[in-house]
């Protein structure tokens, strides 16, 4: 039987990983640094461990986890949040010489999840994106104000979900957003806005050591929290190979290792798919890959104990996965249109990435998670921001 140690037991990305190992016969080893954590709660969880903090003491999170991998025989390390991901990849020697890591170097992750070197990136490789301005001095901004059609976004350059984000509908309110937004995100981009009608769609993909594609998954976003753009609530399998096809050039040009997802929204003002941002991660809405017959995670621990595998192109189309709680009430509670979507909020005939009969543990331990999370500063200042 195997051993997997995997990170950031809060999210709802690392519970599926949780399952799909545990549901095999895996034992899975899950921390956090809070005891009161999702993933936690699960009954596929072998073994519970609470951590040092990623965010507020690194050094000793490193020195926990090489202790620990030191301590038992692990076949393979998910590291699930970019934080812990980001040191993880900066100790990969020491690391890699305990257990199996399917990761980039720190170099690639960081070039990677900056919106400037990826934007620039996919230009040279012929991938549209959205008219974007990057801004090289602030007071750049008012100059290119005028020249802007409105609306405009500002998107800091490196960011966590929609955190940082600011819609401007005129020069005065960008000039002003702007600034507020450069106070904590230095020199964030300028973009046009794509209308919200707009289908948006993730294209996911695993690699391996040699940058040799071994799965893939695409999802359309059905819904969205927040409703302006954020993660997604609601969200469906499909195939669609103009998006697929980009979102692998650019990784493939990245000379890309282990997981990453690519997200489009196609302008109807053209017709094209634009291409927004790169997580260099597991995703959130990674429990609707393994629902549509891409257990991204197993793959990974098959890779680490067989070297590699053939790959998975194929899934079901139609699957339908869920964030209830509490992304799809917040985006019900926020959207003007809520009694006119389709399908309807009170369609609870689904899968979904939390609730489970089967597995009921994690809901509760989401439930209980809100307070412990609250009383974390670091946490707290990521909500104000929001």
């Amino acid at each position: 039987m195997g051993r997997a140690f995997v990170t950031d037991g809060q999210w709802r990305k690392t519970l599926a990983v949780v399952r799909s190992l545990g549901k095999k016969g895996i034992e899975v080893t899950v921390g956090e640094n809070i005891r009161l954590a999702t993933s936690l709660f699960s009954k596929y969880a072998t073994k519970r461990v609470v951590y040092p903090s990623p965010g507020t003491k690194p050094d000793a999170f490193i020195d926990y986890l090489l202790d620990e991998l030191k301590q038992v025989s692990y076949d393979v390390l998910f590291p699930m949040e970019e934080e812990t991901l980001l040191l993880v990849a900066k100790n990969q020697k020491k690391i890699s010489e305990l257990t199996y890591l399917l990761i980039p170097d720190y170099e690639k992750i960081e070039f990677a999840r900056n919106k400037k070197n990826i934007i620039k990136r996919a230009r040279e490789l012929d991938i549209p994106c959205p008219k974007t301005w990057f801004i090289e001095d602030i007071n750049e901004v008012e100059k290119i104000a005028g020249e802007i059609q409105y609306p405009a976004v500002i998107k800091p350059q490196v960011s966590f979900g929609s955190y940082g984000i600011k819609r401007a509908g005129n020069k005065e309110e960008l000039i002003s957003k702007y600034k507020e937004v450069h106070k904590i995100y230095p020199l964030p981009l300028i973009q046009e806005s794509i209308p919200r009608k707009g289908e948006a769609f993730g294209v996911s993909a695993l690699f391996n050591r040699d940058s040799e594609l071994r799965a893939v998954f695409v999802h359309k976003r059905l819904r969205e929290y927040p409703v302006t753009g954020g993660p997604s609530t609601l969200r469906e399998s499909v195939r669609n190979l103009k998006v697929q096809e980009l979102g692998l050039r650019l990784l493939k040009a990245l000379n890309w290792v282990g997981v990453a997802m690519v997200e489009f929204k196609v302008n109807p003002r053209d017709g094209k798919p634009k291409l927004m941002e790169v997580n260099p991660r597991f995703w959130g809405s990674l429990q609707l890959a393994i629902l549509s017959g891409v257990d991204f995670p197993y793959l990974i621990y098959r890779m680490a104990k067989e070297g590699d595998i053939e790959p998975v192109l194929d899934y079901k189309i139609g699957v339908r996965c869920r964030w209830m709680f509490p992304g799809d009430f917040l985006h019900f509670f926020s959207n003007l249109r809520r009694f006119r979507w389709t399908p309807s909020f009170f369609n609870f005939r689904t899968n979904y990435d939390i609730l489970s009969l089967e597995d009921p543990g994690p809901t509760l331990g989401r439930a209980l998670s809100v307070y412990s999370l609250l009383s974390q500063k670091e946490i707290r200042r990521l909500l104000f921001r929001r």
